[in-house]
């Protein structure tokens, strides 16, 4: 289907030069002269490479068609994460690196929304946020003030995150999986 180039997003799938590519981030820039343009980073599906790719606001690119499946994540074998479809039963192979940055979020159990492009897997999507504990956290530094300053703490998953200073360790919180962020001390 074609769509404006202005009109690509974040995760979807588009093709160009023959090759499939999921779009990673996109900016569209408006220099002082000229025409605005849409500033694209894209992984290759096939190989894996990343490249920038520029296009004007009003050129066309093709956007493939995906179909969102709910799976359960179970365990990782070698490079894959097998999932399994929640109303057949049935097991599908993934490879882990479709995963990026979000792989450390990744739990047992978890539910995950898979990106199939012709019945390949394109994407795959994690919860927005997940709750874990912290491990290790900074103590606090004495006359920094509660409301701009954050300390550097270590989730069970060994990933870092920037906390308010009254988190403390064996603490559990909310961390959004798209960008490794604070939200808020887990309830309950």
């Amino acid at each position: 289907m074609k769509q404006q180039a202005n009109l690509i997003r974040a995760g979807q799938v588009i093709e160009h030069d023959g090759r499939r590519w999921t779009v990673l981030k996109q900016q569209i820039i408006t220099p002082g002269k000229g025409g605005a343009f849409i500033q694209v980073e894209m992984r290759d599906l096939k190989t894996g490479n990343k490249t920038n790719e520029r296009w004007r606001t009003a050129d066309t690119v093709e956007r493939l068609m995906t179909d969102n499946r709910d799976y359960t994540y179970s365990y990782t074998d070698g490079d894959n994460l097998v999932l399994m479809d929640g109303e057949t039963f049935e097991q599908f192979l993934v490879p882990a690196e479709l995963l990026g940055d979000q792989a450390p979020f990744l739990q047992d159990n978890m539910a995950v929304i898979v990106d199939l492009v012709e019945g390949d897997p394109v994407g795959i999507h994690l919860p927005a946020t997940v709750t874990l504990e912290i491990v290790e956290a900074d103590p606090v530094v004495k006359g920094q003030t509660a409301s701009s300053s954050y300390k550097p703490a270590k989730l069970s998953n060994g990933v870092k995150v920037m906390v308010p200073p009254f988190i403390e360790a064996g603490e559990r919180i909310v961390v959004r999986t798209e960008d490794s962020t604070y939200v808020e001390r887990a309830k309950g």
